[in-house]
């Protein structure tokens, strides 16, 4: 993500410098609300990258939570089979099975239902924040080639690209939009 920030920072710098010199030969108006757009883009695309960035933290650490239940589920599993086994093996050898692991066994049974119901909650907040993190994803890839294409239009002095410029920084405001009324 640095590389895709840095990437951009320098071309709006460049574009920004380029735009200070055509205009201050008084040149070409339009290129001042180029570098002026290019500035708005720039901050869209930044809050949509820290947007980004915590729907992808959040995301990571629901999934932990859930690998964690998920865990304890199987764990809670391994100790109801090893009392079962235990037990099967008291009656094997003629001798009474203890009465408490039967109980336990059954505490445990329950125990599982509801840590694997809580896991489960956790993949599914995890896989929300991903869905989320990809929106601003596209959001951020949009707003990116904006500006490329902003800058571009200040050096090869074509208004047009501006325009489809001004396109691309629409739909990734759409996407921007998207990803917090989801």
């Amino acid at each position: 993500m640095d590389e895709i920030e840095n990437y951009s920072e320098k071309i709006h710098e460049q574009s920004n410098e380029h735009a200070h010199h055509i205009l201050s030969e008084g040149k070409e108006r339009w290129v001042l609300f180029v570098a002026l757009s290019t500035a708005l883009i720039a901050v869209l695309a930044a809050i949509t990258g820290l947007l980004a960035g915590e729907h992808a933290d959040e995301a990571m650490l629901a999934q932990i939570h859930a690998s964690d239940q998920w865990a304890y589920y199987q764990a809670k599993g391994i100790k109801s089979e090893t009392l079962n086994q235990t037990n099967k093996l008291l009656l094997a050898f003629g001798k009474t099975p203890i009465a408490a692991d039967a109980d336990k066994i059954k505490d445990n049974k329950k125990e599982q239902a509801e840590i694997k119901k809580q896991a489960e909650e956790f993949q599914k907040e995890s896989d929300v924040h991903v869905a989320k993190h990809s929106v601003f994803a596209r959001g951020i890839t949009l707003f990116q080639i904006s500006i490329a294409i902003g800058a571009i239009s200040i050096i090869v002095k074509r208004k047009g690209l501006w325009l489809v410029s001004i396109g691309f920084a629409c739909i990734g405001i759409f996407f921007l939009i998207q990803g917090i009324w989801f």
